[in-house]
């Protein structure tokens, strides 16, 4: 018998990966071991905290401290949603800001238009309802997803980088021109939109309704990153070509994580323009999408928790250096290259370095 092709021989090794991915997946849903033990006594002490820091701010008079965690907890959706495409699948994004900044419209045209009384587009209704701007704001954004890694995800490389950049920047100066809704000055939202039962015009509220939808989208997260298609999606990241070999739609894989994504930035800029009940196209600028991405790499790309870790570090940082040099960037930029260059894997690599040495 004539040997066979090395095609073939690849195409007859589904069955093996196939056995490697459950076996992955099965150790992924094995009961909370001795470090899964660990890391969620972390994460529980962490909520813990983060559930009683609005009651410390009060007690210290430091109500500053409640505005900042907000912003982190929106950052931090938005950096652990561009790690799902980044760290996760290995799409480095260079257009993330879009989904950020059309999130953010979509609640500031939506409170437009029900201030005014004009219908969008002639049969839409402008509303305040939290729930439905934040439920649109996580559609359009998907939709945008769609369309545009539909047409990126078909190069790789630079040219992926380029193109989603590229696209990012078309929306920008879409809505710079938009002058019925602000162009370059942007667009206020005078209030908060409303979520019945609460006062959202509150700073601690808003906290807290920040704070939850910041638990169940990272729940949501670990759920994606531990199943199949997690572990697919880690494959792909690794060897996209081997693993199309094997029959898997590679394409299919990374347009979903794209689109989900996308997703997660939309809500993160829904929850962005009512915290500043302000948006503008700055909100889609390519050097937004740069600080996501310096977010993920900080707080360690292609893990749970790191690019929250990223996020506040950053923020943190910015605010604090800001308030003591107008040339805060200046000294932020060693920082962040000592960091990338000396901690591999960034804060989540430190914290893991010290837990081994500590349990060594």
């Amino acid at each position: 018998m004539a040997e066979r092709t090395m095609a073939e021989r690849t195409m007859a090794e589904p069955t093996v990966v196939d056995q490697n991915i459950a076996e992955a997946v099965a150790s992924a849903k094995i009961g909370i071991g001795g470090r899964d033990a660990v890391q969620l006594g972390l994460v529980l002490i962490a909520l813990a905290f983060l559930v009683s820091l609005p009651f410390i701010a009060r007690a210290l008079d430091a109500s500053t401290l409640v505005t900042l965690a907000t912003r982190i907890m929106i950052f931090a959706i938005a950096a652990a949603s561009l790690n799902l495409a980044l760290g996760i699948g290995g799409m480095v994004s260079f257009g993330h800001a879009a989904f950020f900044g059309i999130g953010g419209y979509v609640v500031g045209i939506l409170y437009r238009h029900f201030v005014s009384g004009e219908a969008l587009f002639g049969f839409i209704s402008g509303t305040n309802q939290l729930v439905i701007t934040a439920a649109a704001a996580i559609l359009v954004s998907g939709l945008a997803a769609a369309l545009f890694g539909a047409l990126s995800l078909r190069t790789s490389g630079v040219q992926f980088i380029m193109i989603t950049l590229a696209f990012a920047q078309m929306l920008f100066f879409l809505f710079v021109s938009l002058t019925a809704y602000g162009g370059d000055d942007g667009l206020i939202v005078r209030r908060r939109n409303v979520l019945p039962g609460l006062d959202t015009r509150d700073d601690a509220t808003f906290y807290f309704i920040c704070l939850a939808v910041a638990v169940i989208f990272f729940a949501l997260l670990h759920r994606i990153m531990r199943s199949r298609f997690g572990v697919v999606l880690g494959g792909i990241r690794q060897n996209e070509r081997r693993m199309a070999s094997i029959g898997i739609p590679t394409y299919s894989y990374k347009l979903v994580a794209f689109v989900i994504s996308g997703m997660g930035c939309g809500l993160a800029g829904a929850l962005m323009a009512n915290f500043a009940r302000f948006v503008s196209p700055d909100m889609l600028h390519w050097m937004q999408s740069g600080e996501l991405m310096i977010m993920v790499i900080l707080g360690g790309a292609g893990t749970l928790f790191g690019p929250a870790l990223g996020a506040a570090l950053w923020i943190i940082l910015e605010t604090s250096l800001a308030a003591w040099t107008e040339h805060w960037q200046f000294v932020l930029g060693p920082v962040i290259i000592l960091i990338i260059l000396f901690f591999r894997g960034g804060l989540h690599g430190i914290l893991t370095t010290i837990r081994g040495n500590a349990h060594g």
